[in-house]
């Protein structure tokens, strides 16, 4: 009788700690059609590998052999940190700049929930 009350005792807390893992490593919500706008400039893309999915930094090609499980947690903060040095908001324009600071991209954002979402996901 013990036994059994011990293996369903085990099995809920793997259930909980999966759970708990699960929620902690998903990423945040995005406005789709921003978040694909942007991501062009962005100087890092995930790619599927062998051994899973990895942060490849464009410009020189190199892995940033990054856990699987914090992959997307690890993008998102790479371009929260980016989009303050190279993204403005000016009333609906999203402006997107270099790294010398001179604007390449204009992106019109359409409703103001696409001006909060910048303003919320970058913090600017």
């Amino acid at each position: 009788m013990i036994s059994k009350r011990l293996a369903w005792a085990f099995l809920a807390v793997f259930l909980l700690l999966s759970f708990t893992a699960l929620i902690s490593n998903m990423p945040e919500a995005k406005n789709k059609r921003v978040y694909e706008a942007i991501l062009p400039y962005f100087p890092y893309k995930i790619t599927k590998e062998l051994g899973g999915i990895d942060i490849v930094d464009k410009r020189t090609g190199k892995d940033l052999d990054i856990a699987n499980a914090q992959v997307y947690l690890a993008f998102d903060a790479m371009l929260k940190k980016w989009g303050k040095k190279h993204l403005i908001l000016d009333g609906y324009d999203l402006y997107i700049l270099d790294d010398q600071g001179k604007k390449i991209a204009k992106i019109h954002l359409q409703n103001p929930e696409e001006v909060e979402w910048v303003k919320k996901f970058f913090g600017i």
